[in-house]
Protein backbone atom coordinates (compact mmCIF):
# COMPACT_ATOMS: atom_id res chain seq x y z
CA UNK A 1 0.00 0.00 0.00
CA UNK A 2 1.53 3.30 -0.74
CA UNK A 3 2.34 5.51 1.59
CA UNK A 4 2.55 9.01 1.98
CA UNK A 5 6.04 9.82 3.81
CA UNK A 6 5.84 11.77 7.54
CA UNK A 7 8.39 13.82 7.91
CA UNK A 8 9.85 15.22 11.17
CA UNK A 9 12.55 17.37 11.83
CA UNK A 10 14.49 17.36 15.01
CA UNK A 11 17.61 17.79 16.88
CA UNK A 12 19.18 14.35 17.00
CA UNK A 13 20.47 14.88 20.72
CA UNK A 14 19.51 12.06 23.12
CA UNK A 15 18.01 13.30 26.17
CA UNK A 16 16.18 9.93 27.69
CA UNK A 17 12.71 9.75 28.79
CA UNK A 18 12.76 8.82 32.37
CA UNK A 19 10.92 10.10 35.79
CA UNK A 20 13.61 10.72 38.13
CA UNK A 21 17.58 12.32 38.11
CA UNK A 22 18.65 9.01 38.68
CA UNK A 23 16.68 7.26 35.87
CA UNK A 24 18.25 10.42 34.00
CA UNK A 25 21.77 9.26 34.74
CA UNK A 26 21.30 5.35 34.94
CA UNK A 27 19.38 5.44 31.44
CA UNK A 28 22.07 7.86 29.76
CA UNK A 29 25.21 5.70 31.11
CA UNK A 30 22.83 2.72 29.20
CA UNK A 31 22.03 4.64 26.28
CA UNK A 32 26.04 5.03 25.99
CA UNK A 33 26.81 1.51 26.02
CA UNK A 34 24.14 0.41 23.80
CA UNK A 35 25.25 3.10 21.48
CA UNK A 36 29.10 2.21 21.26
CA UNK A 37 27.64 -1.92 20.68
CA UNK A 38 25.48 -0.50 18.15
CA UNK A 39 28.51 1.60 16.45
CA UNK A 40 30.57 -1.54 17.07
CA UNK A 41 28.34 -3.27 15.34
CA UNK A 42 27.88 -1.42 12.06
CA UNK A 43 31.34 -0.99 11.80
CA UNK A 44 31.81 -4.93 11.17
CA UNK A 45 29.71 -3.86 8.19
CA UNK A 46 32.01 -1.14 6.70
CA UNK A 47 34.76 -3.92 6.39
CA UNK A 48 32.61 -5.06 3.12
CA UNK A 49 32.54 -2.49 0.67
CA UNK A 50 28.52 -4.15 -0.09
CA UNK A 51 27.71 -3.45 3.20
CA UNK A 52 29.25 -0.10 3.57
CA UNK A 53 26.68 2.53 2.10
CA UNK A 54 24.07 0.53 4.15
CA UNK A 55 25.30 1.33 7.29
CA UNK A 56 27.24 4.77 6.90
CA UNK A 57 24.58 7.43 8.10
CA UNK A 58 23.96 5.18 11.13
CA UNK A 59 27.69 4.64 11.81
CA UNK A 60 28.22 8.59 11.57
CA UNK A 61 25.61 9.37 14.01
CA UNK A 62 26.40 6.94 16.26
CA UNK A 63 30.26 7.42 16.17
CA UNK A 64 29.26 11.19 17.14
CA UNK A 65 27.37 10.20 20.18
CA UNK A 66 29.64 8.05 21.39
CA UNK A 67 33.53 10.04 21.69
CA UNK A 68 34.45 10.69 24.52
CA UNK A 69 34.18 14.30 26.65
CA UNK A 70 37.40 15.33 28.15
CA UNK A 71 34.54 17.57 30.45
CA UNK A 72 31.90 16.01 32.26
CA UNK A 73 29.55 13.40 31.55
CA UNK A 74 27.11 15.24 30.77
CA UNK A 75 28.67 17.21 27.90
CA UNK A 76 29.43 13.50 26.48
CA UNK A 77 25.74 13.92 25.20
CA UNK A 78 25.69 17.60 23.82
CA UNK A 79 25.87 18.41 20.24
CA UNK A 80 23.19 18.89 18.03
CA UNK A 81 22.43 16.93 14.67
CA UNK A 82 19.90 18.61 12.60
CA UNK A 83 18.11 15.66 11.04
CA UNK A 84 14.80 15.21 8.65
CA UNK A 85 13.32 11.85 9.69
CA UNK A 86 11.00 10.13 6.78
CA UNK A 87 9.25 6.63 7.64
CA UNK A 88 9.26 4.33 4.93
CA UNK A 89 7.96 0.84 3.86
CA UNK A 90 11.11 -1.84 4.37
CA UNK A 91 12.78 -2.79 1.18
CA UNK A 92 15.61 -5.11 0.91
CA UNK A 93 18.65 -2.58 0.60
CA UNK A 94 17.50 -2.05 4.29
CA UNK A 95 18.74 -5.64 4.97
CA UNK A 96 22.28 -4.58 6.99
CA UNK A 97 20.49 -1.58 8.87
CA UNK A 98 17.67 -3.20 10.33
CA UNK A 99 20.20 -6.48 11.17
CA UNK A 100 22.63 -3.89 13.25
CA UNK A 101 19.73 -2.94 15.00
CA UNK A 102 18.46 -6.67 16.23
CA UNK A 103 21.58 -7.81 16.75
CA UNK A 104 21.03 -8.63 20.39
CA UNK A 105 16.99 -9.12 19.89
CA UNK A 106 17.88 -12.77 21.52
CA UNK A 107 20.32 -11.64 23.93
CA UNK A 108 24.00 -13.53 22.96
CA UNK A 109 21.92 -16.70 21.22
CA UNK A 110 22.70 -17.78 17.87
CA UNK A 111 19.97 -18.01 15.85
CA UNK A 112 18.42 -17.26 12.05
CA UNK A 113 18.97 -13.44 12.27
CA UNK A 114 18.99 -12.81 8.87
CA UNK A 115 15.90 -14.77 7.71
CA UNK A 116 14.02 -12.86 10.82
CA UNK A 117 14.97 -10.03 8.97
CA UNK A 118 13.79 -11.10 5.41
CA UNK A 119 10.62 -12.02 7.25
CA UNK A 120 10.62 -7.84 7.87
CA UNK A 121 11.50 -7.26 4.93
CA UNK A 122 9.26 -8.81 3.20
CA UNK A 123 6.27 -7.94 4.57
CA UNK A 124 6.02 -4.57 2.98
CA UNK A 125 2.28 -3.69 3.78
CA UNK A 126 2.44 -3.75 7.22
CA UNK A 127 6.10 -2.09 9.12
CA UNK A 128 7.84 1.39 8.96
CA UNK A 129 11.81 1.97 8.74
CA UNK A 130 12.61 5.25 9.85
CA UNK A 131 15.66 6.60 7.92
CA UNK A 132 17.07 10.48 7.16
CA UNK A 133 14.72 12.10 4.99
CA UNK A 134 16.93 12.15 1.18
CA UNK A 135 19.36 9.49 2.06
CA UNK A 136 16.60 6.46 1.72
CA UNK A 137 19.03 3.83 0.68
CA UNK A 138 21.42 4.49 3.84
CA UNK A 139 21.06 3.70 7.31
CA UNK A 140 18.14 2.91 9.40
CA UNK A 141 17.20 4.67 12.77
CA UNK A 142 14.20 2.26 13.47
CA UNK A 143 12.32 -0.48 12.54
CA UNK A 144 8.68 -1.43 14.13
CA UNK A 145 6.51 -4.38 12.24
CA UNK A 146 4.11 -7.03 13.67
CA UNK A 147 4.74 -10.87 12.76
CA UNK A 148 1.86 -13.03 12.38
CA UNK A 149 3.44 -16.51 14.82
CA UNK A 150 0.68 -18.43 13.02
CA UNK A 151 1.37 -17.33 9.71
CA UNK A 152 5.18 -17.65 9.77
CA UNK A 153 5.26 -20.49 12.35
CA UNK A 154 7.42 -22.65 10.06
CA UNK A 155 10.06 -20.39 9.94
CA UNK A 156 13.11 -21.41 11.37
CA UNK A 157 13.59 -17.91 13.13
CA UNK A 158 10.25 -18.46 14.19
CA UNK A 159 10.69 -21.34 15.82
CA UNK A 160 13.68 -20.23 17.87
CA UNK A 161 11.88 -17.27 18.93
CA UNK A 162 9.30 -19.46 20.59
CA UNK A 163 11.97 -22.04 21.93
CA UNK A 164 13.99 -19.02 23.64
CA UNK A 165 10.89 -17.15 25.03
CA UNK A 166 9.63 -20.82 26.46
CA UNK A 167 12.86 -21.44 27.92
CA UNK A 168 13.60 -18.17 29.23
CA UNK A 169 10.10 -18.52 31.26
CA UNK A 170 10.28 -19.66 34.61
CA UNK A 171 7.25 -18.52 36.45
CA UNK A 172 4.97 -21.18 36.29
CA UNK A 173 1.61 -19.21 36.43
CA UNK A 174 2.74 -17.74 33.16
CA UNK A 175 4.24 -20.40 30.99
CA UNK A 176 1.03 -22.20 30.54
CA UNK A 177 -0.25 -18.52 29.12
CA UNK A 178 3.09 -18.22 27.05
CA UNK A 179 2.59 -21.80 25.65
CA UNK A 180 -1.40 -21.00 24.23
CA UNK A 181 -0.53 -18.09 22.47
CA UNK A 182 2.76 -19.38 20.88
CA UNK A 183 1.26 -22.38 19.81
CA UNK A 184 -2.76 -23.00 19.46
CA UNK A 185 -3.35 -19.48 19.08
CA UNK A 186 -0.18 -18.54 17.49
CA UNK A 187 -3.02 -17.31 14.15
CA UNK A 188 -4.13 -14.60 16.48
CA UNK A 189 -0.98 -13.53 17.95
CA UNK A 190 1.33 -10.49 16.44
CA UNK A 191 5.35 -10.58 17.70
CA UNK A 192 5.55 -6.59 17.94
CA UNK A 193 9.21 -5.64 16.81
CA UNK A 194 10.64 -2.37 17.65
CA UNK A 195 14.02 -1.86 17.43
CA UNK A 196 15.76 1.59 17.31
CA UNK A 197 18.94 3.55 17.67
CA UNK A 198 19.17 4.90 21.31
CA UNK A 199 18.72 8.48 20.33
CA UNK A 200 16.16 8.98 17.94
CA UNK A 201 13.95 11.29 19.16
CA UNK A 202 10.85 10.33 21.26
CA UNK A 203 8.73 12.35 19.58
CA UNK A 204 8.84 10.68 16.84
CA UNK A 205 7.16 7.65 18.60
CA UNK A 206 3.29 8.61 18.54
CA UNK A 207 3.91 8.68 14.91
CA UNK A 208 5.97 5.70 14.59
CA UNK A 209 3.50 3.37 16.45
CA UNK A 210 -0.10 5.20 14.89
CA UNK A 211 1.43 4.36 11.88
CA UNK A 212 2.12 0.54 12.42
CA UNK A 213 -1.39 -0.23 14.05
CA UNK A 214 -2.96 1.96 11.16
CA UNK A 215 -1.17 -0.51 8.62
CA UNK A 216 -2.61 -3.58 10.75
CA UNK A 217 -5.99 -1.99 10.44
CA UNK A 218 -5.64 -1.60 6.80
CA UNK A 219 -4.22 -4.73 5.80
CA UNK A 220 -7.48 -6.34 7.36
CA UNK A 221 -9.63 -4.96 4.54
CA UNK A 222 -6.91 -4.10 2.18
CA UNK A 223 -4.86 -6.96 1.48
CA UNK A 224 -5.86 -9.15 -1.45
CA UNK A 225 -7.08 -12.86 0.00
CA UNK A 226 -9.03 -13.95 3.20
CA UNK A 227 -5.53 -15.65 4.45
CA UNK A 228 -3.89 -12.64 4.25
CA UNK A 229 -6.33 -10.21 5.54
CA UNK A 230 -7.16 -12.28 8.26
CA UNK A 231 -3.52 -12.82 9.50
CA UNK A 232 -3.61 -9.19 10.55
CA UNK A 233 -6.52 -9.76 12.34
CA UNK A 234 -4.71 -10.05 15.76
CA UNK A 235 -6.16 -10.27 19.12
CA UNK A 236 -2.85 -10.13 21.38
CA UNK A 237 0.61 -9.15 20.50
CA UNK A 238 3.69 -10.37 22.27
CA UNK A 239 6.46 -7.66 22.47
CA UNK A 240 9.93 -8.95 23.70
CA UNK A 241 12.19 -5.88 25.59
CA UNK A 242 14.64 -5.00 27.75
CA UNK A 243 14.64 -3.12 31.08
CA UNK A 244 16.84 -2.26 34.31
CA UNK A 245 15.23 -4.34 37.33
CA UNK A 246 16.30 -3.33 40.88
CA UNK A 247 17.82 -6.22 42.58
CA UNK A 248 15.40 -5.74 45.38
CA UNK A 249 12.36 -5.09 42.92
CA UNK A 250 10.41 -9.02 43.92
CA UNK A 251 11.14 -8.37 47.45
CA UNK A 252 8.62 -6.45 49.74
CA UNK A 253 11.44 -4.74 51.50
CA UNK A 254 12.67 -0.47 51.48
CA UNK A 255 14.74 0.09 48.13
CA UNK A 256 18.07 1.06 49.26
CA UNK A 257 18.06 4.40 47.64
CA UNK A 258 14.19 6.55 47.60
CA UNK A 259 15.54 7.77 44.31
CA UNK A 260 16.00 3.96 43.10
CA UNK A 261 13.09 2.91 40.91
CA UNK A 262 12.41 -0.80 40.62
CA UNK A 263 12.65 -0.38 37.13
CA UNK A 264 14.07 1.39 34.54
CA UNK A 265 12.68 0.85 31.28
CA UNK A 266 15.06 1.44 28.06
CA UNK A 267 12.15 2.32 25.65
CA UNK A 268 9.57 4.70 27.39
CA UNK A 269 6.48 3.11 25.48
CA UNK A 270 7.50 -0.24 27.28
CA UNK A 271 6.07 0.88 30.64
CA UNK A 272 2.75 1.63 29.27
CA UNK A 273 2.93 -1.88 27.93
CA UNK A 274 3.51 -3.24 30.98
CA UNK A 275 1.00 -1.82 32.66
CA UNK A 276 -1.62 -2.54 30.38
CA UNK A 277 -0.68 -6.61 29.45
CA UNK A 278 -2.51 -9.29 30.50
CA UNK A 279 0.97 -11.06 31.51
CA UNK A 280 4.70 -10.53 31.83
CA UNK A 281 7.51 -12.05 32.99
CA UNK A 282 11.44 -11.26 33.10
CA UNK A 283 14.69 -13.20 32.78
CA UNK A 284 18.30 -12.23 33.02
CA UNK A 285 20.12 -11.43 29.82
CA UNK A 286 23.53 -11.70 29.36
CA UNK A 287 24.86 -9.27 27.17
CA UNK A 288 25.81 -6.35 29.41
CA UNK A 289 27.62 -6.34 32.34
CA UNK A 290 26.54 -3.90 34.97
CA UNK A 291 28.28 0.01 35.06
CA UNK A 292 29.06 1.35 38.25
CA UNK A 293 25.80 3.92 38.24
CA UNK A 294 23.61 0.45 37.85
CA UNK A 295 25.29 -1.69 39.99
CA UNK A 296 22.09 -2.47 42.39
CA UNK A 297 20.35 -3.36 39.03
CA UNK A 298 19.97 -6.45 36.26
CA UNK A 299 20.28 -6.31 32.70
CA UNK A 300 16.69 -8.42 32.28
CA UNK A 301 14.42 -9.43 29.47
CA UNK A 302 10.60 -8.48 29.44
CA UNK A 303 8.20 -10.03 27.89
CA UNK A 304 4.51 -8.64 27.80
CA UNK A 305 1.11 -10.37 26.38
CA UNK A 306 -0.97 -7.05 25.49
CA UNK A 307 -4.27 -7.33 24.14
CA UNK A 308 -5.44 -5.85 20.82
CA UNK A 309 -8.17 -4.35 22.60
CA UNK A 310 -5.72 -2.42 24.59
CA UNK A 311 -3.77 -0.73 21.60
CA UNK A 312 -6.10 2.49 21.78
CA UNK A 313 -5.48 3.16 24.99
CA UNK A 314 -2.05 2.92 24.48
CA UNK A 315 -1.45 5.25 21.36
CA UNK A 316 -3.46 7.78 23.47
CA UNK A 317 -0.75 7.50 26.20
CA UNK A 318 1.98 7.16 24.16
CA UNK A 319 1.26 10.35 22.91
CA UNK A 320 -0.06 11.93 26.62
CA UNK A 321 3.39 11.13 28.01
CA UNK A 322 5.56 12.45 24.94
CA UNK A 323 4.00 15.72 24.95
CA UNK A 324 4.33 15.73 28.71
CA UNK A 325 8.27 14.99 28.71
Amino acid sequence: MPRRPTRHQRLLKPRPLTFSSFSRSAAQVAFSYLAKRQMQDSKLHRESPLNSADNRILRDTLEKRSEPSESSDEEEFDGNVQADFAFFDPKSNDFHGVKTLLQAYLDNKLWDLSGFVDLILGQTTVGTVVKIEGDEDDGVFSIVTALNLGRYKDHKCIMEIKEFLLKACQEKDVVDDLRLLLGEQAQNVGLLVSQRVVNLPPQLLPPLYDALFDEVSWATEDEPTEELRNSFCFKFYIIFSKIYKHKNADQKMKLSNDSDEAIIYTKPEDEIFHRLSLWSFSFPLHTQQPTHELRNYRFMGLVMAVEAEKISTFRQELKSLINES
